[in-house]
C-alpha cells in the first residue's frame, strides 16, 4: 500500500516537472522542488533505466548533501551523523550539487567522475540524489559542462529505487 502511494506520488511529480524550465545557470535554494524533465546535453533515465545500468555497470553518483553536527550543541552532547543509504554501488559524493561550489567539493565531483572513466571512457555516469531534489540536476549540468560523456541523470533517485522494491547499503562518503 505504501509502495503504492509512493508510486503515486512519484507520477505525479513527473507530470509536474514537465512544467518546470532549465534554468539559465545552477539552481540554488530550495533545493527540494519540483525539478524539470530535461537537463541539456544529458539522457533524463526512469527508474527502469536506472535498474538496467546498475546491471550493466554503469557508474552511479549520489549527490545527496552530508550531514554536519548542529552548531551550538553544548560541549560534550555526543552527536552521530545520521546513516544515509544509498543505490549500491554508488559512490557517495556528498555536497556537490550546490549552486556554488567550494573548490574541494568541485574537486570531489570532478575526481570521482574521472576515476570512474579512467579505464572505460565511454563508461555511463548516472548522477542521482532524491525526487525532486536540484543537487543532481546541478551536478550533472557540470558533468556536461566539464566535457563528460555519456551523462546520465537519474531524477528519481534513492526515493524511486527504495519504491522499487530494490536493495539499498549504508552510503560511506568519499573523503575530500
Amino acid at each position: 500500500m505504501i509502495r503504492a502511494a509512493i508510486l503515486v506520488a512519484l507520477v505525479a511529480t513527473a507530470a509536474a516537472a514537465e512544467t518546470v524550465p532549465e534554468p539559465d545557470g545552477y539552481r540554488g535554494e530550495p533545493y527540494r522542488s519540483p525539478v524539470p524533465a530535461t537537463l541539456q546535453g544529458a539522457e533524463v533515465i526512469d527508474i527502469d533505466r536506472a535498474i538496467a545500468l546498475h546491471d550493466q555497470g554503469a557508474a552511479f553518483f549520489d549527490v545527496l548533501p552530508r550531514k554536519t553536527r548542529p552548531e551550538g550543541l553544548p560541549e560534550g552532547t555526543i552527536w552521530n551523523e545520521p546513516v544515509h543509504d544509498t543505490i549500491p554501488g554508488a559512490l557517495w559524493l556528498w555536497d556537490t550539487g550546490y549552486q556554488a561550489l567550494a573548490p574541494a567539493e568541485e574537486a570531489r565531483l570532478r575526481d570521482g567522475l574521472t576515476r570512474a572513466q579512467a579505464d572505460d571512457p565511454d563508461r555511463p555516469l548516472v548522477l542521482f540524489c532524491r525526487t525532486d531534489c536540484w543537487m543532481s540536476w546541478n551536478a550533472a549540468r557540470r558533468a556536461v559542462e566539464w566535457g563528460f560523456d555519456p551523462v546520465l541523470w537519474f531524477p528519481g533517485g534513492t526515493d524511486a529505487w527504495a519504491a522499487a522494491g530494490r536493495p539499498m547499503v549504508t552510503a560511506e562518503p568519499v573523503a575530500p
